[in-house]
């Protein structure tokens, strides 16, 4: 009897907790005809170096009793969107390493010319759908243009302004070979068309990288202000 009593007990401790979900976070990588090939390697290879950050680690796994579920996926025209990983639950530095590893093993596959960004929200929205019962659900794209195919964020983000998510941006400022370095140019009118047409929900923020190669320290940056504001937020209770 005092045996069963134990196991009942020990059940209740731990059995829900191991099952939380703080965050679900997905991410969602611009692949469309303007990013290169050394483009989509600093890509997924800075996300790769980003995940594998102390700084980052430390605020994935700050909360033994629950865990983040993270997943992966690039976009460019509507219905090309490709998984690079499926909800997976991050809960150990092993964890964290083998995410990293399978994105640097990552080849490209062909891809449509359009930047569909619109359906790269629904698409996101889609997964995050799948994880309702988390404290937390959001979406980070990242991408290097507007929209110039399939439906507009703006009639996206509307549609999506009551499902209880929230939408960053990374954007990505490129040389434009015919004018030079625009980039900071480019960057800004990119920020601006993200804040007005793709973030969403309290907080939502836009990242910046100018350039491909401050790719991995922007996304560094993103990751640590979401982290970090999850945590702060749950301090708070």
């Amino acid at each position: 009897m005092i045996r069963r009593v134990i196991v009942f007990l020990a059940c209740l401790i731990s059995g829900p907790a191991l099952g939380e979900c703080r965050q679900a976070l997905a991410l969602g990588l611009d692949v469309s005809g303007s990013v290169d090939s050394r483009e989509y390697r600093l890509q997924l290879d800075g996300l790769a170096s980003a995940l594998s950050r102390p700084e980052v680690s430390q605020l994935m796994l700050s909360d033994g009793a629950t865990s983040l579920r993270l997943a992966i996926y690039e976009w460019s025209e509507r219905g090309h969107e490709r998984m690079l990983l499926e909800w997976t639950e991050v809960r150990s530095p092993a964890d964290l390493i083998a995410i990293s590893d399978r994105l640097i093993r990552t080849s490209r596959s062909a891809a449509p010319q359009g930047t569909a960004l619109g359906s790269a929200m629904l698409f996101g929205s889609s997964l995050l759908d799948q994880q309702r019962g988390c404290w937390r659900r959001t979406l980070d794209l990242s991408g290097d243009g507007k929209h110039n195919i399939g439906p507009h964020p703006r009639d996206v983000k509307a549609s999506l302004r009551h499902d209880g998510i929230t939408i960053n941006g990374l954007v990505i400022g490129a040389d434009d070979p015919k004018e030079g370095d625009r980039r900071y140019v480019q960057v800004g009118e990119l920020s601006a068309y993200y804040s007005a047409w793709v973030i969403l929900g309290p907080n939502a923020f836009v990242e910046v990288a100018l350039g491909f190669e401050a790719y991995e320290e922007a996304m560094t940056r993103k990751l640590l202000r979401e982290l970090d504001s999850l945590v702060l937020s749950d301090a708070r209770h």
